[in-house]
């Protein structure tokens, strides 16, 4: 199929991407990257009549550190995240994960805000953003604000942002050094959607794990965070038995429906494998093994 007709419009800086928001409503879409935009429109599932593009703007665009932060541009495209020698050094996860998402093709033109912004419980930034507690820079027409990623996704396709609303930025605080990081991600194929994933980040005070944070991708309508199974492991130390326990923690919490990428129960039996493997690698990783 083909999209119905629309009006596009070619925006050239954040103020006129604001103003024609405020303009237009419900009835204008965002385009970024255009890998999860265009195959809803050629479906009709999406039916905007004005398009308005964002590629040209260069304030969206970049990462750097700013005092305890990352802050990171919306139009930062994942070739741009596996590339970035800071990103490698300061926050690793982020290049690890985008490694992982589609191909090379779309890893060009795919953004960090395309993926984490769309709402898509199947997409991987979300999930990896609430582990690493980032918050979303938003403005429109009546100022800025800021949204914590965790709570910020409220359904399937569903978050906070408003019809009016532009993220401007996504920060994210500085990950201890030292710490433990993985995302494990189980696929038919390359390339392809999870059929469930899970981001662990482990902070260790020698053998006793100081602070934990576990969130699961494509088990549920939203991303989802394990926070009693973060529990299960704070202030103890990480052996075999108490992995066992925080995968079973974050089985509990599964709630994904049935479809070609399996049944619910296989779905949740995943998670609990995905968890297995991420804090196992995460503990590793902050043990310098």
């Amino acid at each position: 199929m083909i999209p119905g007709n629309f009006e596009y419009h070619a925006a050239q800086s954040v103020d006129e991407v604001i103003s024609l928001l405020a303009e237009h409503g419900e009835n204008g879409k965002l385009l970024a990257g255009g890998h999860s935009l265009l195959p809803m429109m050629k479906l009709r599932f999406a039916e905007p009549a004005h398009l308005i593009d964002i590629n040209r703007i260069a304030d969206l665009r970049g990462i750097r550190e700013e005092g305890n932060n990352i802050v990171i541009g919306p139009m930062t495209t994942e070739n741009a995240l596996i590339e970035s020698d800071l990103l490698a050094r300061r926050c690793p996860i982020l290049p690890e994960v985008a490694r992982m998402i589609a191909d090379p093709q779309v890893r060009n033109r795919g953004t960090i805000g395309g993926d984490a912004l769309h709402g898509d419980p199947g997409n991987d930034h979300p999930a990896v953003l609430m582990a690493l507690e980032a918050e979303f820079i938003i403005r429109n027409g009546k100022g800025e604000r800021r949204e914590p990623a965790n709570g910020f996704y409220i359904g399937p396709y569903l978050t906070k942002l408003a019809e009016d609303d532009l993220v401007t930025a996504i920060r994210i605080p500085l990950p201890a050094d030292g710490h433990g990081h993985a995302y494990a991600k189980f696929k038919r194929k390359t390339g392809d959607y999870a059929t469930a994933a899970t981001c662990c980040l482990l902070e260790m005070d020698g053998d006793s794990c100081r602070r934990a944070r576990l969130t699961l991708t494509n088990v549920g309508p939203t991303p989802l965070r394990a926070e009693d199974a973060e529990d299960l492991l704070t202030g103890k130390t990480i052996d075999a038995g108490l992995i066992e326990q925080a995968a079973q923690a974050a089985m509990s919490i599964c709630e994904p429906s049935g479809d070609l990428r399996g049944s619910p129960e296989y779905k949740t039996h995943m998670a609990g494998e995905m968890t297995r493997r991420a804090i196992k690698t995460a503990l590793e990783r902050a043990r310098g093994a």
